[in-house]
């Protein structure tokens, strides 16, 4: 279904080079990019432009648009986010989602990595020895930094510092007019060898979807759509919000699975129920 096409990877910030090898060996297809494809007009992690979607529908905007400019009919595209981890208290997390797009077959492909493998943080700061302990922390010079007026200011932004010399003379230039300024790790995945990372663990599950094939249709990307919550407590057999069940669906002719048990428990402790540890 892929072998020999050639498949776009929509992308500015050289995501391509984690992306491309793993796709090419896996679907046997041709990966290139476009210099003309600006995915900043969809939203910059600085702020200058907002995001005006959730993360998928960005992706999809940002895939299809490059597709359009280049006449292709087979694309990738990801787009991430960074915030507080979902779960786990006081820890950022990346939250990665790629779309495999082929117009040909009509197939649309999506993949998430939830990680809390990040260095995404931030710091007001009045001193090069503060901006030095951020810098450090977060494992510069080989992750890329950005200083700026303040948190919320979008006037003066310079991204991309990854050598100590620009980083001082940056600083001294904010620091005189300005008195504090705001330091950052840049997100962008070609400053961020870790999100780099996180990119990687994503294709190769997008790439594990795409090689699922469907019982009924034979189309790939036959994958998980959701999960039900239910498993039932050991000692008072009440529900609980642990995973009771998978489905996986083919988006292409509705075919369906549901798998019980996915974690092999059918039981779940006593301490993870609401009735029992309430």
């Amino acid at each position: 279904m892929f072998q020999g096409r050639r498949l776009l990877i929509a992308t500015k910030h050289k995501k391509e080079r984690v992306i491309g090898p793993l796709v090419e060996k896996a679907l046997g297809v041709s990966c290139f990019v476009t210099q003309n494809f600006d995915s900043d007009v969809l939203g910059t992690f600085t702020g200058e432009v907002d995001r005006k979607h959730d993360p998928i529908t960005t992706a999809r905007q940002k895939c299809l648009m490059a597709m359009e400019m280049t006449d292709c009919d087979l694309g990738i595209a990801s787009e991430g986010s960074f915030g507080q981890h979902p779960s786990l208290f006081f820890v950022n997390a990346d939250e990665e989602f790629l779309i495999f797009i082929d117009k040909k077959n009509n197939l649309e492909i999506i993949s998430r990595e939830l990680s809390a493998e990040t260095n995404f943080d931030g710091r007001e700061i009045q001193t090069e020895e503060g901006l030095f302990d951020f810098a450090n922390s977060v494992g510069f010079p080989s992750h890329g930094l950005i200083l700026r007026k303040g948190r919320e200011e979008n006037t003066e932004i310079f991204k991309g510092i990854t050598d100590e010399k620009q980083l001082v003379e940056v600083f001294r230039k904010l620091h005189q007019k300005y008195g504090s300024l705001y330091v950052e790790t840049d997100m962008r995945a070609l400053y961020n060898p870790t999100r780099m990372g996180v990119i990687e663990v994503a294709t190769k599950k997008l790439l594990d979807k795409i090689s699922s094939l469907c019982p009924q249709c034979r189309m790939p990307g036959f994958g998980i759509t959701d999960a039900k919550s239910g498993l039932k407590c050991s000692l008072c057999g009440s529900p609980t919000r642990s995973t009771l069940s998978y489905i996986r669906q083919c988006l292409h002719c509705h075919y369906f699975e549901e798998e019980i048990f996915p974690h092999k428990k059918t039981e779940e402790d006593p301490m993870y129920c609401d009735f029992c540890n309430p």
